[in-house]
């Protein structure tokens, strides 16, 4: 017992026991640490073929490193996560100065998109493409997504995410035609007008009762047609252009049968 607690007092006993906590913390969270489902990480070579297609598209408005130039952003630290929204939903690279970057087919394909991504994810740290499971709707709650969805969303997006204009030429797009993946990055990035909203602000679990929500939209209106799906003033315009127009014409066709 006395050689065992000589070793412990030992000069080389605090080096020897931190190491032996770097391992095993390392060993832990290599085991247990979430890994995008379905997505290989980026390799170098990956990385030098983005950092070619940027060169070639990108630099002109970011800059030849990414740092930004003539008013246009800097990319570093920006995530994987905004490059695949931009590019994957052709707002980049812009096809005109304007407000605010459309949607539109994008230029580059899948494996392009993935380069890029690699590329501007090797300059800094940011936010990750999301994996299949952090977007899968069918795991999510809608009836949570809505109320969350109507607490930070509806402002600006309209109640079921059919779109609204905003400031000086700006508008929220509608986000029928959005994936899954696309509403989460754009959450996560804050892309445009958008504010961030990071996992502190709605959790990755509420991320996806916001996905699932906006999915259960797209299966049509229980109640029947959906009246432009602008809500309660849509249906008052209904009922007092429609319904009261037909009293009214009942109303002088009674009078004028009556007379």
């Amino acid at each position: 017992m006395k050689a065992i607690a000589a070793r412990r007092h030992h000069r080389f006993a605090p080096a020897v026991l931190l190491a032996l906590a770097l391992v095993l913390t390392g060993g832990l969270y290599a085991a247990l640490a979430p890994s995008a489902e379905g997505a290989a990480a980026p390799t170098t070579d990956d990385v030098e073929a983005g950092r070619a297609l940027f060169v070639a598209n990108c630099a002109t408005c970011h800059g030849v490193n990414a740092e930004g130039r003539d008013g246009n952003p800097t990319l570093i630290g920006v995530g994987a996560a905004s490059v695949d929204f931009q590019v994957s939903t052709g707002r980049m690279p812009m096809q005109v100065e304007g407000p605010q970057a459309a949607a539109k087919p994008p230029q580059f394909d899948r494996e392009e998109i993935n380069q890029l991504a690699a590329y501007v994810a090797s300059l800094g740290p940011g936010p990750a493409i999301p994996s299949a499971e952090q977007v899968d709707p069918d795991l999510g709650d809608a009836s949570n997504g809505m109320a969350i969805f109507r607490t930070n969303c509806a402002m600006c997006h309209g109640a079921i995410g059919a779109g609204g204009a905003l400031s000086e030429g700006k508008y929220a797009p509608a986000l029928a035609g959005s994936t899954p993946t696309e509403i989460y990055e754009a959450m996560l990035t804050g892309p445009q007008s958008m504010p961030v909203f990071n996992d502190a602000n709605i959790t990755p679990e509420e991320k996806r009762d916001v996905i699932a929500f906006l999915e259960e939209q797209k299966n049509g209106s229980p109640g029947g047609t959906t009246l432009g799906s602008i809500g309660p003033v849509g249906e008052g315009i209904w009922i007092w252009v429609v319904g009261m127009g037909l009293l009214i014409a009942s109303a002088v066709w009674i009078g004028a049968k009556s007379s």
